[in-house]
C-alpha cells in the first residue's frame, strides 16, 4: 500500500465526516452517543471534528452504537484502518534536522512503561556509543539526505538517560547478525558489545540475543518497536511507518514474544555480547 500524506489528511477528513453524517442522520445529539459508546461527549466532538483521531476500535463501537449497515461499517473500519498508519520518510525528518526526530522519540520514551525493541538488523540508539552512534547516522549512500550528524549524535547520546528511570522497563531483542554486523572499525565495534553487556545488568533492562545456530520459526522481515500496546514504529530503508490498530499492535506483540523465546537472556546474553566484544578485538583490520 502507498502511504502519502495528503491522502492520510484527506481519508482522516473523510472518516470524521462521515461519522458525524451517520450519528446526524441517526437523530443523536454527540451526548447521546457518547452514553452509548461509553466514552466522553468531549472524545466524540474531537473525532467528529478532526481534532482527534480514533482507533479502529472507537470506530467499530461508534458504529454499532448507530446500527450502521454491515457493507458501510465495512467500508469505514477499512477507512480508519487507512488512517491509523503514518508514514514519514528520512528525508522529511533531514529537512528538519534529524536531531528532532531524536527529541520526538525522547518524547515517545517518556511517556511509555514498556518498551520492546526488536533489532534483526542493528542494535538501536539507545544502546549506541557514540562513535559507533556518529557511523549509523552518517550517510552511507548518495541519495541519503545530508544531515547535521553532531547534533543527531548528541541528541541521541541525551536520549539514553531514560535508561535509567526505573518505573520502565526496556527489551531489547537482538539478532546475532545485529550484534556481529560490522558497521564500524573493530574497535568501535568491540566497545559497542561491552556496553550493550553492561546495559544488560541494569535491573530495568532486558538484552536478549538470538544465535546464528538457533532454529527460528519466523522470518525477521523489520526493525520494531513496542511502545506500551499502544503503537508500533517499524523501520524501513526510506523512512518510519506508526501502527495504531490495535490489530496490528496485537500482532507484533505475538511476534516479539515468538522471537524472544528462541533467544539468549540474562547471563548468558550478557557473556555472548562479551565474547562478541573480544572477537571484534582479536581482529586483524
Amino acid at each position: 500500500m502507498t502511504i502519502e500524506p495528503e491522502r492520510q489528511a484527506r481519508e482522516r477528513r473523510d472518516l470524521a465526516e462521515a461519522l458525524r453524517g451517520l450519528r446526524e442522520a441517526a437523530g443523536l445529539s454527540g451526548e447521546r452517543l457518547a452514553v452509548r459508546c461509553n466514552m466522553s461527549q468531549t472524545k466524540i466532538s474531537r473525532i467528529e471534528t478532526g481534532r482527534a483521531l480514533p482507533t479502529v476500535i472507537d470506530v467499530q463501537r461508534i458504529l454499532t452504537a448507530l446500527d450502521v449497515p454491515a457493507e458501510v461499517a465495512d467500508e469505514l473500519l477499512r477507512l480508519a484502518r487507512r488512517a491509523n498508519v503514518d508514514y514519514a520518510s528520512w528525508r522529511a525528518y533531514a529537512r528538519v534536522g534529524l536531531y528532532r526526530k531524536q527529541a520526538e522519540l525522547k518524547a515517545l520514551e517518556s511517556t511509555s512503561r514498556v518498551m520492546r525493541h526488536f533489532l534483526p538488523a542493528i542494535p538501536t540508539g539507545l544502546l549506541h556509543v557514540r562513535q559507533y552512534a556518529e557511523q549509523t547516522l552518517s550517510k552511507t549512500v548518495n541519495s541519503d539526505p545530508a544531515r547535521d550528524v553532531a547534533r543527531a549524535v548528541q541528541a541521541r547520546m541525551d536520549r539514553q538517560a531514560v535508561l535509567d528511570d526505573q518505573s520502565r522497563t526496556f527489551t531489547f531483542l537482538l539478532t546475532e547478525q545485529a550484534v556481529r554486523w560490522r558497521r564500524a572499525d573493530r574497535e568501535v565495534m568491540a566497545a559497542q558489545c561491552a556496553h550493550m553487556a553492561e546495559v544488560s545488568r541494569k535491573p530495568n533492562v532486558e538484552l536478549a540475543v538470538i544465535p546464528q545456530a538457533a532454529q527460528v520459526p519466523g522470518t525477521p522481515m523489520n526493525i520494531f518497536v513496542i511502545y506500551d500496546e499502544r503503537l508500533v514504529t517499524v523501520e524501513l530503508f526510506s523512512g518510519e511507518v506508526v501502527l495504531r490498530d490495535p490489530r496490528d499492535i496485537s500482532h507484533h506483540v505475538e511476534l516479539f514474544e515468538l522471537f524472544l523465546g528462541c533467544a539468549l537472556t540474562g547471563a548468558d546474553a550478557t557473556a555472548f555480547l562479551k565474547e562478541a566484544a573480544e572477537d571484534f578485538m582479536r581482529l586483524r583490520d
